[in-house]
């Protein structure tokens, strides 16, 4: 076989030539495994298991619910303005002091929330949370 023939030169070759693409997806895979553990901000801590459970209402603790119209309920029991800062006075002397947990509804106005929670700066009283729904996935 002759080198320079006529028959070498109308053949085309029809083969993607790889080299390159597995060169180039070589340097690409060097690359992310330096950068991954550099990416990596997080201290690396072992941390204890635990439950999650519901924290159950106690029998010390107070449930203030404002509903949309902005009413106060203790424990489920209406109340107006000047019995809910007698109430508020009471509990705040009590020993051990009752927890106050206030329920508000989404609908109410943020004024009637920021008033329960300065009667109840003013009466005295430590602990106080909000209740929540958890958020659906």
């Amino acid at each position: 076989m002759a080198i320079g023939t006529q028959d070498d030169s109308d053949q085309m070759l029809s083969e993607i030539n790889m080299i390159p693409f597995i060169d180039v997806m070589l340097v690409l895979l060097i690359i992310f495994i330096i950068t991954v553990p550099v990416i990596k901000h997080a201290v690396n801590v072992d941390l204890p298991r635990a439950n999650n459970e519901k924290l159950l209402d106690k029998t010390q603790n107070v449930r203030l619910t404002v509903d949309a119209d902005g009413t106060y309920f203790w424990n489920d029991e209406l109340l107006t303005d000047a019995a809910f800062e007698q109430r508020l006075s009471a509990a705040a002397i009590q020993q051990p002091q009752p927890e106050l947990h206030i329920r508000g509804d989404r609908a109410v106005r943020y004024e009637r929330v920021a008033q329960a929670l300065a009667a109840a700066q003013r009466a005295g009283v430590q602990k106080i949370g909000f209740v929540t729904e958890p958020q659906l996935p």
